[in-house]
């Protein structure tokens, strides 16, 4: 039996980069995978899956609008009989500062990052109980009361950490159901279609692959869901404590120490600090 075997994965925006990389890692552990996304017609992802004897479905589904999410849910329900996994992946970026964004991009945002993972958790929510080991994943960083992620890109920003603090709400919420809700974010940038969007030479220098980040998922949604609820987990932070110590396999630039790779921004202080203790404790 592998560790997903007779599990369904709803996964949001899972038709390309980091959310291709957690749909194929859970397709090989035995999931099966529902991909939602606006391009989840034309996607490849699903097809990769049924090559390697996998299970997976596309459901065209634009997270910001309600019924689509909903309808995203009964889809995944009709096919597999019900959900043990949602993973909130599907995000949009727009690095501006207030004089310069338009209320469209700011509302685009507030309805991909924050109300469309709330709605694809809603509607999940009674499958999501009656599994044995339910557990939501949503992509965002640790909220902050830090200055300096605001200067440059607030509307960004507070979209990202209301993502994170509806993953720690959900997790107090459903915790009497057995319903384990966690958040999980990058150390470095990872190589995606978004990285190209940043507009940072530093940031697209070094990063990792987005396997690091589907591997990580990986750990997270096979933890006993009564235990392992309610954090705030850096990819490589729960890969060392783990027990990975290759971690050259995820660079993109091979060769690039820890320490050289583009950091990525929105990582908090006490997280840089546990991963720094790790890594000496590694050496």
């Amino acid at each position: 039996m592998r560790p997903l075997s007779g599990k369904t994965v709803f996964i949001t925006g899972g038709t390309r980069g980091i959310g291709r990389a957690i749909a194929i890692k859970c397709a090989k552990n035995g999931a099966q995978v529902v991909v939602a996304a606006r391009n989840a017609a034309t996607s490849t992802v699903v097809a990769e899956i049924l090559a390697i004897g996998g299970q997976a479905i596309a459901v065209p589904c634009d997270i910001q609008h309600e019924e689509q999410a909903a309808a995203a849910v009964e889809a995944a329900v009709e096919r597999f009989g019900g959900i043990d996994v949602v993973v909130n992946n599907a995000s949009t970026l727009v690095l501006r500062p207030t004089a310069d964004i338009t209320m469209n991009e700011y509302d685009l945002m507030a309805a991909i990052n924050t109300r469309g993972s709330f709605a694809a958790v809603k509607y999940a929510l009674p499958y999501l109980r009656n599994s044995a080991n339910g557990h939501i994943l949503t992509l965002c960083p640790k909220p902050q009361l830090d200055s300096k992620w605001f200067t440059r890109n607030t509307a960004y920003a507070v979209s990202k950490f209301s993502m994170g603090l509806m993953a720690f709400g959900l997790a107090a919420e459903q915790k009497p159901y057995r319903v384990a809700s966690n958040a999980l974010w990058p150390y470095s940038t990872i190589a995606t279609d978004g990285l190209a969007e940043c507009g940072s030479v530093e940031f697209q220098s070094r990063p990792r692959k987005p396997e690091i980040l589907a591997d990580a998922a990986f750990w997270i949604i096979t933890q006993d869901s009564t235990a392992f609820t309610g954090n705030f987990c850096i990819d490589e932070t729960v890969l060392r404590e783990a027990g990975t110590r290759d971690f050259e396999q995820y660079n993109v630039v091979a060769g690039t120490a820890p320490s050289d790779l583009s950091q990525d921004h929105l990582v908090a202080a006490d997280q840089l600090a546990r991963l720094a203790e790790l890594r000496q404790l590694a050496e």
